[in-house]
């Protein structure tokens, strides 16, 4: 059960999280968190280079453990969507292996934001 939303914000860019009790952890949206580090304004373009990344690293033989598949988030039209969500050992995954060096400086935040 999900009982706490959050949204914080990398510059001028959002990144949605929930709770989940159930586990005792946050889960953050994997395209926010590329749309973040990409500066990336679009949701479509941040949403496709998501799911090219996840290809990547599945090719590269960089498992998501913790990845969610069809976790609701809240979009700004106030509807719920469905999304893929990482915990935080999923962010640390992927901003090690991401190509781009903006990625250590959003773990930096996002670390100290949920601590």
């Amino acid at each position: 059960m999900v009982n706490k939303k959050s949204i914080r914000f990398w510059g001028d860019r959002e990144v949605r999280a929930v709770w989940d009790d159930k586990h005792s952890k946050w889960w953050f949206s994997a395209t926010d968190i590329v749309r973040a580090i990409n500066d990336e304004e679009d949701y479509a373009k941040a949403g496709n280079y998501w799911r090219w990344l996840k290809k990547k690293f599945c090719k590269d033989g960089i498992e998501l453990v913790s990845i969610t598949h069809e976790f609701k988030f809240q979009a700004p039209d106030g509807k719920q969507h469905a999304a893929d969500a990482l915990d935080a050992d999923g962010v640390q995954t992927v901003t090690r292996h991401y190509p781009n060096n903006r990625a250590v400086a959003f773990l930096d935040w996002l670390t100290y934001k949920t601590h």
